[in-house]
């Protein structure tokens, strides 16, 4: 298709894109709502909730750099609708499971699908659109992954009370067949002209190195963090690592150029975006557990009640170009982030009791923040990135949402647990091993068993448990909250403003003696 029909019609392809992207951040955060219906019904264990949510973000991170580099070698348009074919049978895979682990392998293969739909988007968008709107187009972009993860709850609360928790998988399905009709007509082919042959070795020693490391963080307050297996786990990480590092280091055709983090507006960019998703993530698998299983509320209610996060998102992304005009992209990374960071430290104060309004509130204000980091950080990492690389750049870009989504959850969950369980010991001491044991696992298993008890120890069991998670995830938040702000203080200190340039750009007219660029004077 030649050039000139693809910026005719790029806003269109754009809307294609949005479309795409809305299940990948939906199912980011859907499933989070189903955990408690998923626990009841299939008797999953606390890690393998975690399993559950962390399944689908790890295969989808670690498939994401090849997945990048299959678009620019192959094609990115085949790589987005191989991905939605994949997603959609997935889905339907996910709807008919009958234990724990088929929703796990389920939301596995979600995750192939998702890793091929995601880096896609971007790069297509980086290909149609001139340079002068990409800024644009990508806020866009991000507001639109916003509104898949802000929906998350509220569709998910909203099927598991009309329906069951199959639903969450049942809705993916029309969305991906109009996603797939609309790009088949609109979306143009593309790739890079010289891709260069696949790095086999790298893609091995990246998933398997991220697994292996994601695992031993989700069964490490299961099996005890001095644990052998876990011990081995966390080194044969290392050692895997290392040797990714290596091999990109020597080869000809790396899977991950290394080269890229010695610009600071591809490394500090990536570093704003795993800050902020490893807070929002930890953060989400949390709360929804906190405002169903402590709180008392419905599934429909708890959309509602975190219904301002879209609105947030999109407000924030919506917002984010303008401020970005205005202040510059590391002054705008480092109040959003120190305001993530002030929102998410805040849940150390709160009590099992906390009211409607703060809860609301608490959830407009971490994405207002949220809403202006990611299209600003997702545009410095791209700017770094060549443009034949598209596919590569926007992977590495998606790479650090999920990653740090995977790892927030993961790290974050498993303090909370840790912390749970140590605060639950003294209000089990009376109950049967079996009993015992269910209540200090998780919060869904302290409700489950008090469920079965007399009114009155029953009720004190309850309180105790909510008490207790509420604790955890004040402390687990910390967490979040302390990785939030160190990011929040390296970008201000080493990212440039890209305001600043001395250097004209192409094609500028040329300046007049005495004359300031009209991008100097704004620093």
């Amino acid at each position: 298709m030649p050039p000139t029909t693809v910026h005719q019609n790029r806003w269109k392809i754009l809307a294609v894109l949005s479309l795409s992207l809305v299940i990948i951040g939906l199912d980011n955060t859907v499933m989070n709502v189903a955990l408690p219906s998923i626990q009841s019904d299939l008797g999953a264990s606390g890690s393998t909730l975690q399993w559950i949510v962390d399944a689908y973000m790890l295969v989808f991170a670690g498939l994401l750099l090849v997945a990048g580099t299959l678009g620019d070698r192959r094609g990115r348009k085949r790589a987005l609708q191989s991905g939605l074919a994949i997603f959609g049978l997935a889905s339907i895979a996910g709807a008919f499971a009958e234990s724990g682990g088929q929703v796990i392998a389920a939301r596995a293969a979600m995750g192939i699908g998702g890793a091929l739909i995601m880096p896609s988007t971007l790069s297509i968008i980086m290909d149609v659109f001139p340079q002068e709107e990409r800024g644009k187009a990508t806020g866009i972009w991000a507001a639109m992954a916003a509104i898949g993860v802000g929906l998350g709850p509220l569709i998910g609360g909203t099927l598991i009370e009309v329906s069951s928790w199959p639903a969450v998988f049942w809705i993916n399905i029309p969305v991906v067949l109009a996603a797939l009709v609309a790009g088949l007509r609109l979306v143009p082919e593309s790739r890079d002209p010289q891709p260069g042959a696949l790095d086999k070795p790298g893609v091995l020693f990246s998933i398997t190195g991220l697994g292996v490391f994601v695992w031993a963080i989700i069964e490490a307050p299961q099996r005890g963090w001095s644990d052998g297996l876990v011990l081995g786990a966390f080194a044969a990480a290392v050692v895997l690592g290392v040797l990714f590092v290596r091999r990109q280091g020597r080869t000809r055709d790396p899977l991950l150029d290394l080269s890229l983090f010695g610009r600071p507006a591809f490394s500090l960019g990536s570093l704003a975006i795993s800050a902020a998703f490893f807070a929002l993530f930890g953060m989400i698998f949390l709360m929804t557990q906190y405002l169903q299983l402590v709180q008392g509320r419905s599934a429909i209610e708890t959309g509602l009640v975190m219904l301002p996060l879209a609105f947030g998102l999109v407000i924030g992304a919506g917002l984010s170009h303008r401020i970005n005009l205005r202040i510059g992209t590391p002054s705008q990374l480092f109040g959003a982030l120190t305001v993530v960071a002030l929102a998410v430290g805040s849940l150390a104060l709160w009590q099992p009791d906390m009211p409607t309004w703060a809860v609301a509130l608490f959830f407009f204000v971490v994405p207002l923040a949220m809403g202006n980091v990611m299209a600003p950080a997702t545009e410095a990492v791209m700017s770094a990135v060549p443009a034949a690389r598209a596919g590569v750049g926007s992977a590495m870009n998606d790479l650090n949402r999920q990653v740090a989504g995977a790892l927030g959850v993961a790290i974050i969950g498993s303090v909370s647990t840790s912390v749970y369980s140590s605060k639950m010991k003294s209000a089990t001491a009376n109950l049967s091993p079996d009993a015992a044991g269910a209540a200090t696992d998780s919060i869904g298993g302290a409700a489950s068993v008090a469920a079965q008890l007399p009114a009155r120890t029953g009720d004190a069991l309850a309180a105790a448990g909510g008490a207790a998670f509420t604790d955890a995830i004040g402390l687990a938040m910390l967490v979040g909250a302390g990785v939030a702000l160190a990011g929040a203080v390296l970008v201000k200190r080493h990212l440039p403003d890209a305001r600043c340039e001395t250097a004209p750009p192409i094609d500028a007219p040329e300046r007049r003696p005495g004359r300031r660029l009209e991008q100097t004077r704004s620093c």
